[in-house]
């Protein structure tokens, strides 16, 4: 499936997360046929998931159409089932079906490839997550957890409910100590204590929030003292926090009575629960890991265990295959592990649009292969100014038009042969310089006379075979010694203007390679731990190691949030969300 003009490349690109969306924000559409195969048809800002779930946000306010973020590219809502790096074409399946229940499937063959499919979430082989718990990954998860926790609250206020049922019904567990379990219990504690006690006064007493963490801290990646802050203020704010537990299975009645749902920690304690979120963590998606196992080079380079990610160079590329890029949480660079966090998908998805954009040749993935390229056909003056770097060679070049500046440049820079010789050796010193991968390389894309060649014993010049001309002179009777000496100095000659051509033509095309791989800026972490409270760690360049808590670092949460939006339009709507929360309170209604 080739889209619209067959003269333009393809670049397919699989995901509409943070990476993919910034991405396709940058990308040329006038030189690309961009396609974006996702199952999901909107860019859904994930940091403030958990406050969707409580209704602090509205869902829509978080949300920008594919179709929107760039109306020039082709989005089709399906999920790619394999791709082939080999023969660059990806199978997908549509996410709908027709009434007879039949998927349509179709296959795209694209130029370039980019892999953002992030990843899903892990359950580490416990028993009952994925039949029992609530994600924090898609909008339908915030949207099936905030119904459930109206459910809740309105089969605990019925009459008749016992006390037992009760506590069951309200105690909401939270699986997961990160950044996403830490934000929802903080979110949660504050929508029970600000609106819900409003509505089911009576119920207060029952209501019960634990946050378990496997570790021995919260917030692994901040700082132990802002761990344990945050610590600190959610159970001030009425967050039971456990750490150095870990659950080994959920279970739930067939009938769904709410007593009998039981979280099984390891030591053999059951916990009764009504709501289980489940933000433990991360595994690979099944595109993932084919992927991968088509590429021989991805077992040998990884450095997570073998197929989890897509190990990638410093320019992004997949290694081991060609036109193929990963980046976000699927992806895995060598020698630079980086958090997987919204803001390294964000900045790697613009950079591989910048050097998308430059048009530059991808070529194969690794360390060992040579950086992105172009070939790049030079003029004289080019050639002339390039080879030694000064004046006087573009001087040169000039004066190939005039006889008598001519002259004088040549006579100035000491003859025809110094000069030639200045230009190979600046040549070669720029080889030289190279690493061996990138020399050859080059030398294989040009003219160029290899740097290992051997030259011929004592500095021999290559001899013209006029042995036929004499042979067929001696037939004819014998030769004129004057007409051989003629014949061998034109064959000379001849031989001369090849080598002189095959040298102008090497000069002429010049090797451009791409030397800005991908570094991250890190502009620091924040999390929200509710009662107004955020803890913000901002360590950069050596210099800024900048670390807060409290009401202010929740203000600084806030305004990072809402400039973060990607567009106007989530902005103005996020604010109106905020204030209408502060003034009316959060909605409970149940539909």
């Amino acid at each position: 499936m080739r889209l619209r003009a067959s003269t333009k490349p393809v670049v397919l690109v699989l995901g509409s997360g943070w990476g993919a969306h910034s991405l396709i924000k940058v990308i040329d559409t006038d030189t690309y046929d961009v396609v974006v195969v996702s199952p999901r048809n909107h860019f859904l800002f994930t940091p403030m998931l958990p406050s969707t779930a409580v209704g602090t946000v509205e869902f829509r306010s978080l949300l920008e159409p594919i179709r929107t973020s760039n109306p020039c590219v082709t989005y089709l809502e399906a999920e790619c089932d394999s791709l082939d790096p080999h023969t660059k074409v990806a199978v997908c399946t549509s996410s709908f079906a027709y009434d007879d229940g039949r998927r349509p499937q179709f296959e795209i063959q694209y130029d370039k490839a980019v892999v953002a499919v992030g990843e899903q979430p892990a359950t580490f082989g416990v028993k009952g997550v994925k039949e029992h718990c609530f994600f924090m990954k898609e909008v339908s998860d915030a949207v099936a957890l905030r119904k459930r926790i109206a459910e809740k609250f309105e089969l605990a206020s019925l009459p008749g409910t016992s006390e037992e049922d009760r506590k069951a019904a309200l105690h909401f567990v939270v699986v997961g100590g990160g950044p996403t379990g830490v934000e929802f219990a903080g979110t949660l504690s504050d929508f029970v204590r600000e609106d819900l006690k409003k509505k089911y006064p009576a119920l207060m007493k029952y209501v019960k929030v634990t946050l378990l963490q496997s570790a021995q801290q919260i917030l692994t990646q901040f700082d132990a003292g802002l761990g344990q802050r945050a610590t600190e203020a959610l159970e001030s704010s009425g967050v039971e926090v456990r750490t150095g537990v870990r659950v080994v299975e959920i279970t739930i009645n067939k009938v769904m009575l709410v007593s009998d749902a039981q979280v099984l920690l390891k030591g053999g304690e059951e916990l009764p629960y009504g709501v289980c979120v489940w933000s433990a963590g991360n595994a690979p998606r099944p595109l993932v890991t084919q992927i991968a196992s088509q590429v021989a080079e991805q077992a040998a380079a990884a450095e997570a265990p073998p197929n989890a990610k897509l190990c990638v160079d410093s320019f992004l590329r997949v290694v081991g295959a060609t036109d193929l890029m990963a980046l976000g949480d699927c992806s895995l660079v060598l020698g630079n592990r980086l958090p997987s966090t919204a803001q390294v998908a964000g900045q790697q998805g613009a950079y591989l649009a910048h050097l998308i954009n430059s048009q530059y040749q991808l070529g194969v993935g690794g360390y060992t292969q040579p950086p992105p390229f172009q070939i790049v056909k030079r003029n004289k003056l080019q050639v002339w100014a390039g080879a030694g770097g000064t004046g006087a060679y573009a001087l040169q070049a000039a004066a190939e038009e005039n006889a008598v500046l001519s002259w004088l440049t040549t006579a100035m820079m000491g003859g025809k042969t110094r000069i030639q010789a200045s230009k190979e050796v600046a040549d070669a010193m720029f080889r030289m310089d190279a690493p061996p991968w990138v020399r050859v390389h080059s030398e294989s894309l040009t003219k160029a006379t290899p740097l290992d060649k051997e030259a011929p014993p004592g500095g021999a010049k290559a001899v013209c075979d006029i042995s036929a001309v004499m042979a067929a002179a001696a037939a004819a009777g014998g030769a004129d010694p004057v007409a051989v000496a003629r014949a061998s100095a034109d064959c000379l000659r001849s031989l001369e203007e090849e080598e002189l051509k095959a040298r102008e033509g090497a000069e002429a095309t010049e090797v451009r390679y791409y030397d800005r791989p991908f570094e991250f800026l890190s502009l620091g972490i924040m999390a929200y731990v509710g009662n107004d409270k955020a803890l913000t760690q901002v360590e950069a360049f050596d210099v800024i190691n900048l670390k807060l808590y409290g009401s202010v670092a929740f203000l600084l949460w806030k305004s990072v949030y809402i400039t973060k939006q990607v567009s106007f339009r989530n902005r103005v709507l996020i604010l109106f969300d905020w204030m209408k929360t502060r003034v009316f309170g959060r909605d409970i209604s149940l539909f």
